[in-house]
C-alpha cells in the first residue's frame, strides 16, 4: 500500500463557481470524505435490492446463467421494472439524492407540460454563459447521441410544421436517463450499482457530459452523475512501490494530488495555482472532467510531450466495481483494474471515485499563432491582426499547413515538448482558414524565436509568405504560468467526431507524408459542403515522457508513435431527419477512409473518435457498458428513431432479434 509522509490540507467543494475555497479541514490521509462514507451490510439491511453481488464462484456463476436469459435491460413498461415504491425506498436509502429530472429543453415546447416561454429564451441566449448546461444533470453536449429527441429551438410550432423537421412535434424523454443518483459519497455509487445490477437496469456514469460517443445517456437507464464529488487534497510527498510481489523495485516519491472524480479542468488548475503553481496534468478543455472518463480515453493535454497522457499521472484509484464493493486500486492492490482504468475505456471497469495524481514543479507556457487565411476577395484588411496572412492559390495555401504540421510535429520531439494546436475551416467565400497556437514548456521569447525561424523561412521559400511579413513569434508570444481559469461555458452542440492517431512514421517518410497532407486537403475539401472542419492537435506523449507507473497501463499503443491527432468534425444542425444524419455519417466515414489509407496500422482517440470497437484483454463485468469501449461488441442499442449511433433505445444482446 502507498505511503503518504506530511500534512495534507483538504479543500472541500474544491474551488466552486464563485472561485473561492467552501471550508478547510484537516483529513486522515488515507482518502477524501467521499471515499470514507460507504455502503455496509448494515444499510442494507432487508432491502435486498441494493444488496452486494456475491463474489463466490458458485454465484456468479448463476448470476451469469441468469443475465444470459435476459435478453434486454430492463426498460420502463417492462413487468420487471421496479414499482415507484420500490424507486421511493431507494431513495431513502440515499438519503434523498435519486433525481427524475425533465429534459431542460422540454420548456420551448408548447405541447410539453413544462413550457415556459420565458425560460426558453434564457436557454436560447444566456445559458452559454453560465454553468447551467454543465450542472444539469441529463444534459449531455452531444445531442445527437440520445436521439435528440428535445433540442432547444426556437418557434417549436412552427418548425413542427416544417417537412423536414415535421417528426420534431414534442419534447421526449429519448435516450436520457429515467432516473440521476446525485451521487456525492462512494455509498450513493454503491447503492446505485447494486440497484442497477440487481434489476437488470442499464446504468450510464455522467459528469459535465463531455462525450461524443453517448457514453453519459441511455434511455431507461439509471444515471451516477458524480458532479459532485469535487473534494481536492494535496499531499506534499507521496511514496508508492510497485510491491515486492511484482518482480521490480520501481517506485514514485514526491508531490500528488488527490482529486474528487467531478473535479474539472479549470477547478484542477485553480487548485494547482493556489498551491504554489504546482503542475497536474488536466484537459484543455476548462469544463472537461479532469479525472473518470478523461483518464479512461488516455487523456492528452498541452504538457503531454514533456509530462505524458492523463492516464500516465495516476498512482492510485478509489473504486466501486460492479458489485457494489469500494476498492484501492494501484501498482501492488487489484493491479489488473489499475491497469484497466488507465486508459483502457471509461464506463468500464468500475466508477472511480476518486484519483492520486503526480505533481510536478511550476512550469511555464510560451505560444505563439499563425493564422493562413485562403481566399479568393479582392478585400485584404487593411490591418490584419498579428499572425494573420492572406493566400490566394490554393496549392500555396496547402503548402503553408503541409510545412507547419511538419515542422512542429518534428519540434514536439526535439527536446522544445509542448503541442501544437490547429483548426481548418471553411469560409463563406470557397475558402479556408488555418489557425494554429504553438506552444513550448519553460522557454523565453528569444528561444521561442529560434525555434521558430526555420518554419518561417521555409514558408518564405515556397512563396507561402513574402519577406516584408513579419514572424508571428516576435510579434505574438505569450508567457504564462499557473494561473486561474473559468468554469463557465458551454452548451450542447451536434458535433460527431472521427478520430485518426497519426504516427511519427508518417513525417519520416517522404511519400508517407505527401499522403498524409493529400488525405487531410481531401477530405477537408470534399466536406466544404457539409461544413466538416480539421482539427490536428500535434503532440508526442511518448512512454518514455510519461515514466513509471505508465510503463503498465491500457493507453492505446498508438498514442506513444503519435505526432498528431487528427480530427474530422461535423457540427450538424439539431434536427436533422434520422436519413439526413445517416447521410453525414457516410460522407465523414469516406473522407475518414483517405486518413486510414494514409496510416496503416494506426489508431484512434476513445474520447473524441467515432462509434467503434476496442479490445483488452481483461475481465470486463457486464454491468458497465457503454459505446466505443472494451465489450462494447456484445451489446447493442435497439435504437427507435433511427438516427446512427443512437442510444435512444434497449440496451439488448447484440444478434439477439427480438421474439415476435
Amino acid at each position: 500500500m502507498p505511503s503518504i509522509k506530511a500534512t495534507a490540507l483538504l479543500i472541500l467543494g474544491a474551488l466552486g463557481s464563485g472561485g473561492s475555497a467552501a471550508s478547510h479541514e484537516l483529513l486522515p490521509l488515507d482518502g477524501l470524505v467521499a471515499d470514507s462514507v460507504q455502503l455496509t451490510e448494515q444499510d442494507v439491511g432487508d432491502f435486498s435490492a441494493i444488496a452486494f453481488g456475491d463474489r463466490t464462484a458458485a454465484t456468479a456463476a448463476a448470476a451469469a446463467s441468469q443475465e444470459q436469459q435476459q435478453r434486454c435491460r430492463v426498460f420502463p413498461g417492462d413487468d420487471l421494472w421496479p414499482p415507484e415504491t420500490e424507486w421511493a425506498r431507494l431513495n431513502r436509502s440515499l438519503d434523498g439524492a435519486l433525481l427524475r429530472p425533465t429534459p431542460a429543453g422540454a420548456v420551448c415546447y408548447p405541447a410539453h407540460p413544462a413550457y415556459d416561454a420565458a425560460r426558453c429564451q434564457f436557454l436560447l441566449q444566456d445559458a452559454r454563459a453560465t454553468r447551467f448546461w454543465l450542472d444539469d444533470p441529463l444534459t449531455e453536449l452531444a445531442q445527437w447521441t440520445q436521439g435528440s429527441t428535445c433540442p432547444v429551438v426556437a418557434n417549436q410550432t412552427a418548425q413542427a410544421a416544417d417537412p423536414v423537421r415535421k417528426e420534431v412535434k414534442n419534447c421526449t424523454r429519448g435516450g436520457f436517463p429515467e432516473y440521476v443518483v446525485n451521487a456525492t459519497t462512494a455509498k450513493h455509487v454503491q447503492i446505485a450499482v447494486n440497484f442497477a445490477r440487481n434489476k437488470g437496469i442499464r446504468l450510464v456514469i455522467k459528469n459535465t457530459g463531455h462525450d461524443f460517443g453517448g457514453r453519459s445517456v441511455g434511455a431507461g437507464s439509471l444515471s451516477i452523475w458524480v458532479h459532485h464529488m469535487k473534494e481536492t487534497q494535496y499531499l506534499p510527498t507521496y511514496t508508492i512501490s510497485s510491491g515486492s510481489g511484482s518482480g521490480s523495485n520501481e517506485s514514485y516519491t514526491g508531490m500528488a494530488v488527490r482529486l474528487g472524480t467531478g473535479v474539472e479542468a479549470w477547478e484542477v488548475s485553480n487548485f494547482a495555482a493556489a498551491h504554489g503553481g504546482i503542475t497536474v496534468v488536466s484537459p484543455g478543455g476548462n469544463t472537461v472532467g479532469g479525472v473518470g472518463g478523461w483518464v479512461g480515453g488516455g487523456g492528452h493535454s498541452v504538457v503531454s510531450s514533456t509530462l505524458g497522457l492523463g492516464a500516465d499521472q495516476v498512482l492510485s484509484l478509489g473504486v466501486v466495481t460492479a458489485d457494489g464493493r469500494y476498492v484501492t486500486a494501484d501498482p501492488s492492490t487489484n493491479s489488473d483494474l489499475f491497469f484497466a482504468l488507465r486508459g483502457g475505456g471509461g464506463a468500464t471497469y468500475g466508477i472511480i471515485i476518486s484519483a492520486v495524481y503526480k505533481a510536478h514543479p511550476p512550469i511555464s507556457l510560451t505560444t505563439t499563432s499563425l493564422r493562413l487565411t485562403l481566399s479568393s476577395s479582392t478585400s485584404t484588411p487593411s490591418v490584419p491582426a498579428a499572425g494573420t496572412f492572406v493566400v490566394r492559390n490554393a496549392d500555396a495555401f496547402w503548402t503553408g499547413v503541409g510545412l507547419y504540421y511538419r515542422f512542429c510535429g518534428t519540434v514536439t520531439e526535439d527536446g522544445h515538448g509542448g503541442q501544437g494546436f490547429s483548426y481548418i475551416y471553411p469560409e463563406a467565400d470557397g475558402g479556408f482558414r488555418f489557425t494554429t497556437t504553438s506552444t513550448f514548456l519553460n522557454r523565453s521569447r528569444d528561444e521561442l524565436s529560434r525555434i521558430m525561424q526555420p518554419l518561417y523561412a521555409s514558408l518564405r521559400s515556397a512563396g507561402v509568405l513574402t519577406a516584408a511579413d513579419a514572424d508571428p513569434a516576435t510579434e505574438n508570444p505569450n508567457i504564462y504560468g499557473a494561473s486561474r481559469r473559468s468554469g463557465t461555458g458551454d452548451q450542447p452542440v451536434n458535433t460527431r467526431y472521427r478520430s485518426r492517431l497519426l504516427p511519427r512514421t508518417n513525417w519520416q517518410d517522404d511519400a508517407r507524408w505527401n499522403a498524409t497532407m493529400a488525405a487531410i486537403r481531401a477530405a477537408t475539401e470534399a466536406g466544404y459542403d457539409e461544413d466538416f472542419y480539421f482539427h490536428g492537435t500535434l503532440t508526442s506523449p511518448t512512454r518514455s515522457a510519461a515514466g513509471w507507473p505508465a510503463s503498465d497501463n491500457a493507453v492505446n499503443p498508438a498514442w506513444r508513435e503519435n505526432l498528431m491527432h487528427a480530427m474530422l468534425m461535423d457540427l450538424q444542425p439539431p434536427n436533422l431527419t434520422p436519413h439526413q444524419a445517416r447521410a453525414r455519417d457516410a460522407q465523414m466515414q469516406r473522407h475518414m477512409a483517405l486518413l486510414r489509407a494514409a496510416s496503416p496500422g494506426a489508431g484512434a482517440y476513445l474520447n473524441e473518435g467515432g462509434p467503434g470497437r476496442a479490445r483488452l484483454a481483461a475481465g470486463l463485468l457486464r454491468l458497465f457498458w457503454a459505446p466505443t469501449t472494451v465489450g462494447s461488441e456484445g451489446w447493442a442499442v435497439e435504437a427507435v428513431d433511427g438516427y446512427p449511433n443512437s442510444q435512444n433505445g434497449r440496451l439488448c444482446r447484440a444478434g439477439q432479434r427480438k421474439k415476435e
